[in-house]
């Protein structure tokens, strides 16, 4: 059991199960420019880096030329239909409430807007401090100048902060800037890859955290 004074959540894959409307959103884009869908479990393998590579390897060999518009047709979409599908994982509000007097921040890279809309539309916002998103700071995850940048800002020691997510960005992130990292192995992420990246815990999913970490 680890003590923990500030608790780090990726967004999708881990608090959100969203992958059915980035999916519809990236597949809306496609046959806007006239290109065959893709399943969804092919659009969730390229979920991880911001929305600029998803597009990109959704897009394929067609990215160089087709990128820019591409993206505009999925953000438009996206904005409008982001809570279409996606939900909180089973036990997220639960979790939280046990967290509940242990600073807790959003670090994704989503973008910024999208990210306090979905917390905020599914009632989540309350429970952080923070929202940061892929836009919110000159770097992305995993690098370690980003986990820096949050300790300083929220107080925390980085043996004492928990990153807890599904994505390779989220372990290597944590593992980068000396913080416990939390993998979960029921999102969006490739289960393999997050065990072979031997994270401090890798669970089922969010629920196991009361099991592994406590509050001050």
């Amino acid at each position: 059991m680890r003590t923990v004074e500030l608790m780090i959540f990726d967004l999708d894959g881990t608090l959100v199960d969203s992958g059915t409307d980035l999916a519809a959103s990236v597949n809306h884009a496609l046959a806007r420019l006239g290109l065959p869908g893709l399943p969804i479990e092919r659009v969730i393998s390229h979920v991880g880096d911001g929305v600029g590579k998803l597009i990109e390897r959704s897009l394929g060999e067609k990215a160089a030329s087709l990128k820019d518009r591409a993206l505009e047709l999925f953000l438009s979409h996206y904005e409008t239909h982001l809570l279409d599908a996606t939900v909180p994982y089973p036990g997220v509000p639960e979790v939280l409430e046990h967290f509940a007097s242990v600073p807790k921040v959003i670090l994704t890279n989503k973008t910024h807007r999208f990210s306090v809309s979905i917390i905020e539309g599914l009632g989540l916002a309350p429970y952080f401090e923070d929202i940061y998103g892929m836009d919110s700071h000159p770097w992305g995850k995993p690098d370690p100048r980003l986990l820096g940048v949050l300790l300083e800002r929220h107080g925390a020691r980085p043996e004492k902060t928990a990153v807890i997510g599904d994505g390779v960005n989220d372990v290597l992130l944590a593992k980068n800037g000396g913080a416990v990292s939390c993998a979960l192995l029921n999102g969006l992420g490739d289960g393999a890859k997050l065990l072979a990246l031997e994270p401090d815990y890798a669970l089922g999913d969010i629920r196991e955290l009361p099991g592994v970490l406590s509050p001050p």
